[in-house]
């Protein structure tokens, strides 16, 4: 009798453990149940917003519980307006764009994408008559939409050269095929988007990177994460995981510059030859902990009316919360 009390409590004893490994199991982070979380991007062929692509191919928002669904918008303004729609939970946008929260837009800027716009450029045609800025006063450029980044790039750049912010013309063109259609048909004499865009058309013998706005604008937020108010009150831990989902793809990024070369040539349609020089130009740019700055918060709120998208200019912090970030180590 007591052998057998002995091999039933040592069955016990197993099943137990069979029972607790099993739960640390379904606990662990490859094994949380996924929570769908959905993307709107700004823009199609910015390296600085692969991230979700990259990270959904090595495994990194699994590991976080997170399954990432991407939608790409025409310019900051749309993808505000799905955002406001319940469209999408998250939003790659403009740091000039976190003045739509002051508007009482359903949204809060939760981490900082990229600094200073290294990654930006003036792009022309190859037998332009406009070769240098100084040239450029009345000329019609390319943006996306207005009260975007593209936007503000624009006015800024007419201001820094004495023409005042109306200086050079604008034409929204929304994405990048329009841009270079206009650029073809002469609708416009450049446009503005990431500088790869750049790169590729002079592969093509077919345009130049005038400018690289990264070379006057040095205090900024050019790209920012917003989050949607739905989001942050239903699944607050889901805002925490994907932002410490992001934070660990841009450190995978910075440690495997040629997987993530290719990863991001395969999202952006441009040539890895040339996502090469783009990736040398954005990764110092890209933050490592997303947190903000004070002198960049100042120069974004003095766009706002600049933008036309307030008439006034309100506290900093009340534009975002650092609330969602890991904490600083």
């Amino acid at each position: 009798m007591s052998m057998f009390k002995s091999i039933l409590s040592g069955a016990r004893r197993t099943a137990t453990a069979s029972l607790i490994l099993s739960a640390a199991a379904a606990l662990a982070p490859g094994a949380l149940a996924q929570d769908v979380v959905r993307i709107g991007k700004t823009a199609s062929n910015a390296l600085a917003f692969t991230p979700p692509e990259i990270g959904a191919a090595k495994g990194i928002w699994e590991k976080h519980g997170l399954k990432v669904e991407v939608k790409q918008f025409a310019g900051d303004a749309r993808m505000q307006q799905g955002m406001i729609a319940n469209e999408i939970d998250f939003g790659l946008g403009s740091g000039p764009s976190m003045g739509f929260i002051a508007k009482k837009a359903p949204i809060m800027t939760v981490g900082v994408i990229a600094d200073q716009p290294l990654s930006m450029g003036l792009i022309t045609g190859k037998d332009s008559k406009y070769q240098k800025p100084e040239d450029l006063k009345g000329a019609r450029l390319g943006i996306t939409t207005n009260g975007s980044l593209t936007y503000w790039l624009v006015r800024e750049l007419s201001r820094r050269m004495g023409w005042g912010p109306e200086g050079i013309r604008m034409v929204p063109l929304g994405t990048i095929t329009g841009q270079i259609a206009g650029l073809k048909s002469g609708q416009v004499d450049g446009f503005i988007m990431s500088a790869s865009v750049g790169y590729m058309l002079n592969q093509k013998d077919e345009g130049q990177v005038m400018l690289h706005f990264g070379d006057m604008i040095q205090d900024f937020h050019t790209h920012v994460v917003f989050a949607n108010n739905r989001i942050i009150q239903s699944k607050p831990d889901a805002v925490r995981r994907f932002l410490a989902g992001w934070i660990e793809t841009v450190e995978y990024m910075r440690a495997n510059p040629d997987e993530a070369i290719e990863l991001a040539s395969k999202t952006t349609g441009i040539p890895a030859d040339l996502q090469r020089q783009e990736f040398s130009k954005v990764m110092p740019m890209m933050s490592r902990d997303m947190r903000f700055k004070p002198e960049a918060l100042r120069v974004i709120v003095d766009s706002f009316q600049e933008l036309e998208i307030l008439d006034f200019k309100p506290d900093p912090k009340t534009l975002y919360t650092e609330a969602f970030l890991p904490q600083a180590k």
